[in-house]
């Protein structure tokens, strides 16, 4: 039988398992949303095309499936370049369709005209300038497969007009061949490296777990649970790595790296092993390269052989699946107690207790809302955050023990992410309780999807920490600028409760702390969206904090 393009692209996102996508309409992608129109897919109108990327990539952490974001062609396409930046540092499954002007205008300057593959090409995990309609069926089926294997990340498809339009011969969804001899992602692990992993797993005296977020998106959260117990190992966690082990456990010693707890860090310090698990190093967590982990020998295992020894010489390499390769560690390694060890990390966590002073004279503490947060949803809710402070107290002050959990911008550190990022989660998960915990500088770059989520019925809480500043910005400032605000302060910020209003969401303002429960409780009982805005303390600070170029245990303020 004979179709047209954008019915065959509408075939495949369908045989795929597709259930929605997110974007805006734009003249070159009129004939998809044609077809999309009698499809009976869920479409998602958002107001930004960023905004589209970012919930794309929200609902594809959420739920482990591909996200789907569209655009049109030149601005459209360029406006979802922040969004899949963000999801190729994170790793995160997704798919960009984008409209391109017609084949025989490509290169000419034609009106909305813009390189999307050229723009997109360091950005993304692969791309595609689809030139051919008979290509069509089949780049979808390689584009879907290249972003779900391996290390996952953002696909591009741009799609030229009269590509969409064309009619060829369609074998039907599913049947096209997949031609990618080239891509064969290292699954299974070496069997010797594996066997000499566990040999330093059974002889280590002070082994350390470092589990990144590779460990969620393999689904190795409860290996690393068996792992930890059957040896009797501590384990720290990267951000992006936050609930692939439970924070109420024993065994955890919560976040590592700059705004890390004091007892992460200080036990990578002092290890003589440390198991590194879909995590990258990145600078964020080693502090000074040449003074990290001085006394450890590290095994590191990772899906992409390119992360391995990229900043940190490791030991061990493993490259693998972390599932496939911690189901196979398991079968040698041995049981073990490490009482001495233990001992020592629980010495430091009695000395080093995450702390805030709870006064403050000019609003609420913002920790205090953190773990309001976490009291008034058991610890359960899902988690998204903007970037900078309110980022780094969400990541310290909510108990993160579930997977898919804690959803946030770690490589690229995209203000304006965690609101539409909330939005794609919650349609992903329609039952459970979303919080984006936002910033007031962030939350204003992406703030005109309360549109989307107020027509669409999509219940997520806004929680702003309303300092006045660029929070983080103005912490560095403070302690290492000597307190010259350079362009820090909001001046002329909006009442955040008339702005949720105006889009006909429910807006709530708290300025005292008595008033901060209550507040959360009402806001999870409405069926609807809600901002909360918390007037907070307004130069309150992230602690504790390792200075750039300082060790890991080289930590100021918040010890208590």
């Amino acid at each position: 039988m004979k179709k047209r393009g954008a019915e065959i692209l509408i075939e495949e996102l369908k045989h795929l398992g597709v259930e929605v996508m997110f974007g805006i309409p734009g003249g070159q992608v009129i004939p998809l949303f044609d077809a999309l129109y009698d499809s009976g897919m869920r479409f998602i109108l958002t107001r930004h095309e960023q905004g589209a990327a970012h919930m794309a990539d929200g609902y594809a952490r959420a739920t482990g499936k591909v996200g789907v974001c569209i655009a049109t062609s030149g601005p459209g396409a360029t406006n979802l370049v922040t969004g899949i930046a963000t999801a190729n540092f994170d790793s995160v499954p997704m798919v960009a369709i984008t409209g391109q002007v017609k084949t025989g205008l490509i290169g000419n300057d034609a009106f909305q005209e813009a390189d999307t593959t050229g723009i997109t090409r360091s950005i993304s995990k692969h791309n595609y300038l689809v030139r051919d309609v008979r290509d069509l069926a089949r780049t979808v089926m390689e584009a879907f497969h290249i972003a779900s294997t391996g290390r996952p990340g953002p696909v591009v498809v741009d799609l030229p007009v009269d590509v969409t339009t064309t009619e060829c011969e369609y074998e039907g969804p599913g049947k096209a061949e997949m031609q990618l001899p080239g891509y064969r992602p290292s699954v299974t692990g070496n069997v010797r490296q594996i066997r000499l992993a566990a040999d330093a797993i059974n002889a280590a005296e002070k082994p350390v777990i470092y589990a990144g977020g590779g460990v969620i998106i393999s689904g190795a959260s409860e290996l690393i649970g068996r792992l930890a117990h059957t040896a009797e190992i501590p384990v720290t966690t990267t951000l992006l790595g936050l609930g692939c082990f439970p924070e109420t456990d024993p065994l955890s010693l919560k976040m590592l790296g700059m705004h890390g707890t004091p007892y992460a860090n200080h036990a990578i310090q002092n290890a003589d092993l440390i198991i590194a698990v879909g995590a990258r190093f990145d600078d964020r967590v080693t502090g000074r390269l040449d003074s990290f982990a001085p006394h450890a020998k590290i095994i590191h295992i990772d899906v992409d052989p390119a992360s391995i020894s990229k900043s940190i010489q490791v030991d061990i390499p493993v490259v693998g699946d972390a599932r496939h390769i911690l189901d196979e560690l398991l079968k040698s390694v041995k049981p073990a107690k490490h009482a001495a060890w233990l001992g020592q990390i629980d010495e430091w966590k009695g000395k080093y207790p995450l702390a805030y002073n709870r006064a403050c004279t000019d609003g609420v503490m913002p920790q205090f809302v953190v773990e309001q947060i976490d009291a008034a949803t058991d610890g359960k809710a899902i988690i998204t955050t903007e970037v900078g402070q309110n980022q780094m107290w969400a990541a310290q002050w909510f108990r993160h023990s579930h997977p898919r959990h804690f959803i946030s911008s770690g490589g690229l550190g995209t203000m304006g992410y965690g609101f539409p990022a909330a939005i794609g989660a919650q349609v992903g998960c329609p039952d459970a309780v979303v919080f984006d915990i936002a910033g007031d500088g962030s939350i204003q770059m992406n703030i005109q999807e309360l549109a989307t989520a107020s027509y669409n019925k999509i219940p997520v809480k806004v929680a702003i920490l309303n300092n006045g500043y660029l929070g983080m910005v103005r912490q560095w400032q403070e302690l290492f600028y000597k307190k010259r605000y350079s362009a820090t302060q909001l001046n002329g910020n909006p009442d955040f409760v008339k702005v949720a209003e105006a889009y006909g969401v429910l807006g709530i303002r708290v300025d005292k702390a008595e008033e901060v429960r209550p507040a959360i409780d009402r806001a999870i009982e409405h069926a609807g969206p809600v901002v909360l805005d918390f007037v907070v303390c307004p130069e309150e600070n992230v602690f504790p904090m390792v200075p750039v170029g300082e060790a890991i245990d080289r930590m100021i303020g918040g010890l208590a």
